[in-house]
């Protein structure tokens, strides 16, 4: 009896053991869909296209290409910059991927990929300003967004150069603020405010050189989903090597 108690024993331990395994590679496995928090407003990196009323963009199809070529699953919100990074750091996202610049201050709080694209800010005026530098922001009202490296900028310098700030949520009511006259410039990323202007959605002009050239990344919480950043910079080498990272930024005119 004691015997059939030891062998019933033993094999409920099994049972149990492979049970713990399935579970964890089940965790580890295809099953789970990250959550990817991004911004809904920044053209040409991520935007809603109205025609499919689906988000598209340079963010966009380099995540859905990375993810194709690592093999796992997401889910795309597309809540606002500032929110976006909000949600990470609260843990209601995976990760982030949103046009967001690696700096030392960020790199505090979350993990970053490698770079997967370089840019900078650059000056932006109203189309028939006559603002041709910073000294001519002097004493008027300079507009910015909420959370950005434009924001960084623009407060850094307002004392320097004796301007005030006004603070929006998004691109578009910063650029609306900047053509209308409420507000004389704001300080935005080359490449967004490149295409905007290209494709005639406002009535704006750059001023100037592009300010603090840097690369975006893709991020997580600090210390969160390190597979995640694997997975990213393994697959950004890939679709590098196999030409998709080029078609992508071909596609969007860069």
């Amino acid at each position: 009896m004691k015997n059939i108690v030891k062998i019933l024993a033993v094999m409920l331990v099994a049972v149990m053991a492979l049970g713990c395994l399935a579970s964890c590679g089940a965790d580890k496995g295809g099953d789970k869909v990250y959550k990817i928090a991004s911004d809904n407003a920044f053209a040409p990196f991520e935007y809603l296209d109205a025609e499919t009323n689906t988000y598209v963009g340079v963010d966009m199809d380099i995540m859905a290409a990375i993810a194709e070529d690592q093999g796992f699953k997401y889910e795309m919100a597309n809540v606002g910059f500032d929110a976006a990074l909000g949600q990470v750091q609260a843990g209601q996202a995976d990760g982030v991927i949103a046009g967001m610049t690696i700096k030392p201050e960020r790199e505090e709080i979350f993990d970053f990929s490698v770079g997967y694209f370089e840019d900078g800010q650059i000056m932006v005026v109203a189309a028939d300003s006559d603002i041709a530098s910073m000294e001519d922001l002097a004493g008027k009202v300079v507009a910015t967004k909420a959370g950005t490296m434009g924001l960084e900028f623009a407060e850094a310098n307002k004392e320097k150069y004796g301007y005030t700030t006004t603070m929006f949520e998004g691109s578009v009511e910063m650029y609306q603020a900047v053509a209308q006259g409420s507000c004389v410039a704001c300080f935005e990323d080359r490449a967004v405010i490149g295409t905007a202007i290209a494709k005639g959605e406002v009535d704006l002009k750059t001023v100037g050189e592009v300010i603090n050239p840097a690369p975006y990344g893709f991020a997580v919480n600090k210390g969160q989903n390190p597979e995640l950043i694997e997975m990213f910079n393994k697959g950004l080498e890939n679709i590098k090597a196999n030409g998709k990272y080029d078609e992508i930024l071909a596609k969007y005119g860069m």
